[in-house]
């Protein structure tokens, strides 16, 4: 056959990429709608184009769609793909998840590799004598067999992230303990795929000494020089403000280095692209790891990673499989899912996991997704898997990641998921039964005297906390086949720091002070879960907070918290709080809701408190029995003869608040539900009920 001109090439090449792209699109979307990951999806779509769907059809479709001479070009670009999805999978890898987990999540990982690991070694050497030969070569049953066991033992961490992210389940203990989990079992997974690697490409005894002799010194060239070189990316990061393209470029070519390095060493060009993203900075590179997380897979996602994909698929003919086969591929899944299973439920039970917690973290460590595909290209590369059984591990990763998010759907339903992520939250705060002001700091610095009227707000009651929590926004879209979880937790992480600063503020008040950052597009939703699962008395945010822009309303958004909201408007730093509080009254559930804050602040601050006539016939009779009843339970209440300039105005959510003094901070009081539920006797009781603090 005539080779083809350059130009038809080229022509043959942008018509491939346009199909693959647009299927890859429309069966990623379509796995979303299923409850599936977009790369599920993908996945399929590229199977579903070679000999399998396209190839099965009369006329050879798949090969006048992709013809052999137009491949080599594609396999070239696929390469690429796998690449930087390579680098991504180790950008994720953060050992910080193991802290305070390092028993469990070692036991749980070793077992979770070991397992599956050991039967993967059994059943190469049932499935050796008919899969003894690939690409006409005869394969080796040693490197068979270490292959097959390492293929068993891997566990995609991405995928497992992606899913904790969307359940919300990386905010409990087993949702936490299986990140440390995953990220354990990724290194050591990894590790030893590296040397299954180096025995099967190497010749000779000293010639798989050689190589990992050389891959120890490639990985201690990485963590000692690279690590410390590349830390000056944050700095520069900082500076400038954003992810410049000079950074990127940088990044490009140190993880195209790395791989080129790791294949002439003998151990495959992914552990060099994984490597890389391993040393790649963390402390405080959150911004850094998001935007180059984001660029890269804007390429990889929608260009490089759908034609591995393709490439992948055009050696899998489920087609060609016989009944032997079939029967090859339970004994397959059985393996696979049994010995991950097993191996990861009887060493969490045997840490004293609960049984769900076990069970699910057990389904949790049997994802496999795209990351096994990758060890299979590897290994479909070195002539260790022949085509039936490459396209029999194929649907293993397939069926394994699939039935990953509805088994845990079944073994946590939602209801307990909510329960345990509730649960959650009082552990990590340290709450107690205790009266709890929930203040929503945004500027750790500018907000101080937001988290001083928090203190306030505590009054007289005893015990009482305060929660200081911070909800950072997601500003750009999450990522598709990175789960982005890392970076989400590292700008988490950065808030609880700033929190912890603010919290000495609290502290030296003489009051109990918890942190919880929250990560989320729904600032209110985030903050009515935590409301709810602190048991909080009042939430108290800024004007503006968490609304649309251009919206200065918060009550649509105020009527999700079950607590009483109280939303600030013109807090001044400068103002020292000594000026009596000015109360408008008001007979409804918020009016009885800003009376009840009002005398909090009052006896917080041991100021006189101004009570204002609302609206209506019976206004200024009830003012003067709700006085009566404030100084009977101890809240000093201004004389009607003498005004001053009020340092806090508090009002009812919906009252008029024009007529406020120019500077004075003006109160807004939304009720809760416990203040609906309360009438006026009972408030009043309840503020004359409250016990001295010893503030």
């Amino acid at each position: 056959m005539e080779p083809r001109p350059i130009a038809e090439v080229i022509a043959y090449v942008f018509v491939d990429l346009a199909v693959i792209i647009v299927l890859a699109r429309l069966a990623g979307r379509l796995a979303v709608r299923l409850g599936q990951p977009a790369v599920v999806g993908e996945i399929v779509a590229g199977i579903a184009l070679g000999p399998t769907l396209l190839g099965a059809l009369p006329g050879n479709l798949d090969e006048h769609l992709f013809p052999p001479d137009i491949r080599p070009f594609l396999t070239v670009l696929a390469q690429l793909g796998l690449v930087l999805f390579m680098f991504l999978v180790g950008l994720e890898v953060d050992l910080s998840f193991i802290r305070g987990r390092e028993r469990v999540a070692a036991s749980v990982s070793l077992a979770s590799i070991a397992l599956p690991f050991g039967l993967g070694v059994l059943l190469a050497t049932h499935l050796h004598d008919r899969h003894d030969v690939a690409a006409g070569e005869p394969v080796d049953l040693l490197g068979f067999a270490l292959f097959l066991g390492v293929a068993m033992s891997i566990t995609a961490f991405p995928v497992l992230a992606r899913i904790l992210s969307e359940r919300n389940m990386h905010r409990i203990p087993v949702g936490a303990l299986a990140l440390a989990c995953a990220a354990v079992d990724d290194v050591l997974a990894w590790s030893l795929l590296a040397v299954v690697v180096a025995i099967v490409a190497a010749t000779s005894l000293t010639g798989v000494v050689q190589i990992l002799a050389f891959s120890l010194v490639f990985a201690a060239v990485m963590f000692l020089v690279v690590k410390p070189l590349l830390r000056r990316l944050v700095a520069a990061r900082q500076r400038s403000g954003r992810l410049t393209p000079d950074m990127l470029a940088l990044v490009l070519a140190g993880i195209l280095l790395s791989a080129w390095i790791a294949e002439e060493i003998g151990i495959h060009f992914i552990f060099g692209a994984f490597l890389f993203g391993v040393v790649m900075p963390r402390q405080g590179a959150a911004e850094l790891t998001h935007e180059v997380t984001e660029r890269l897979e804007q390429v990889s996602v929608l260009l490089l990673l759908p034609v591995f994909f393709v490439i992948t698929g055009a050696n899998v003919d489920i087609g060609a499989i016989t009944a032997a086969g079939f029967g090859e591929l339970l004994l397959i899944l059985l393996v696979a899912i049994a010995g991950k299973f097993v191996g990861a439920f009887a060493a969490a039970r045997a840490q004293r996991v609960p049984r769900r917690q076990a069970t699910a973290l057990a389904a949790l460590m049997n994802t496999r997704g795209l990351t096994e595909l990758v060890i299979l290209n590897a290994g479909l590369q070195l002539g260790v898997l022949d085509d039936t059984m490459f396209t029999l591990m194929v649907i293993m990763a397939v069926v394994t990641t699939v039935m990953a998010s509805p088994l845990l759907t079944v073994i946590y339903p939602q209801r307990v998921l909510e329960r345990d992520i509730a649960a959650a939250e009082r552990a990590a705060l340290g709450l107690t039964d205790a009266y709890t002001v929930l203040v929503v700091v945004d500027d750790p610095d500018a907000d101080a005297p937001l988290v001083d009227l928090a203190c306030d707000l505590v009054g007289r009651e005893s015990p009482a906390q305060v929660v200081l929590t911070r909800v950072v926004g997601r500003t750009q879209p999450k990522p598709e086949v990175a789960s982005g979880l890392g970076a989400d937790l590292l700008l988490m992480a950065t808030a609880g720091e700033e929190l912890r600063r603010v919290a000495r503020r609290v502290e030296a008040r003489g009051l109990r002070a918890s942190i919880a950052s929250r990560f989320g597009d729904d600032p209110w939703a985030e903050v009515a879960e935590l409301a709810a699962g602190a048991s909080a008395d009042v939430v108290l945010v800024r004007r503006g907070w968490g609304v649309p822009e251009g919206t200065t309303d918060a009550a649509p958004w105020t009527d999700r918290v079950p607590s009483a909201v109280a939303v600030v408007h013109g807090l001044p730093g400068d103002r020292d709080g000594a000026g009596p509080i000015t109360l408008v009254q008001d007979g409804d559930a918020d009016g009885r809701a800003a009376l009840r804050l009002a005398a909090q602040v009052s006896v917080g601050r041991a100021v006189p408190l101004q009570l204002r006539a609302g609206t209506g016939w019976r206004a200024g009779r009830r003012a003067a029995g709700v006085g009566e009843s404030l100084r009977r339970a101890g809240v000093p209440v201004a004389a009607e003869g003498e005004p001053a300039l009020p340092s806090l105005v508090v009002v009812p959510a919906g009252a008029p608040d024009d007529d406020a003094p120019a500077g004075v901070p003006v109160l807004a009081v939304h009720a809760g539900t416990a203040d609906r539920d309360r009438d006026l006797d009972e408030t009043l009781a309840g503020i004359g009920g409250s016990a001295p603090s010893g503030q």
